[in-house]
């Protein structure tokens, strides 16, 4: 059996993907394999292959071949969902700056790119959410920062403490962002 149809029999079986899990897994503070493993066996009555197949997808690079939409719906899962407004306002005014705009999801933030090529990016946290802009040529100001080490693919940083929708000054800085790539 491959890997993948290990995955698709637990979908089968469960009905919950691996995003889902991976949320729900988050929830329970669960991070190693081996208490994951234990967590699926006992809670959806999975055998030990299947259990530790979707482990393995929860904690490994496997979990990037998922589609973009689902990769970026696990990064903003858990205690982490309360910024999806954010970033579903974000994608929305940067999709309308033109069709070169894409969505480049990792495992802890999601980026805009403009052609390929980065121009901002959203990193949700259980506390706080950052902002990246890359804008090479301005020097920042309030309440923007320099990103420094925080992320070397952009270079002003925007700390949100609460959520909501963005403020005008993120847009117009998003939109200078895409505008400088």
């Amino acid at each position: 059996m491959s890997f993948q149809a290990y995955l698709d029999t637990v979908r089968n079986k469960t009905g919950k993907t691996v995003p889902e899990f991976r949320a729900l897994a988050e929830t329970q503070g669960l991070e190693r394999h081996g208490e994951i493993v234990a967590w699926l066996k006992a809670e959806y009555g999975l055998g030990h292959g299947h259990a530790t197949a979707v482990a393995a997808a929860l904690l490994k690079a496997e979990t990037r071949r998922a589609p973009a939409t689902e990769r970026t719906a696990a990064v903003f899962s858990g205690k982490k969902a309360m910024w999806q407004p954010l970033w579903t306002a974000l994608l929305a005014h940067a999709q309308t700056f033109g069709e070169d705009v894409g969505v480049a999801p990792t495992e802890t933030s999601v980026g805009l790119t403009r052609a390929g090529r980065k121009f901002a990016l959203v990193q949700p946290g259980v506390k706080a959410a950052d902002v990246g802009l890359r804008l090479p040529d301005l020097t920042p100001t309030a309440p923007y920062e320099a990103a420094g080490a925080w992320n070397s693919m952009v270079t002003r940083r925007l700390r949100l403490t609460e959520p909501g929708g963005p403020e005008t000054h993120l847009l117009d800085a998003l939109h200078a962002a895409y505008q400088a790539r």
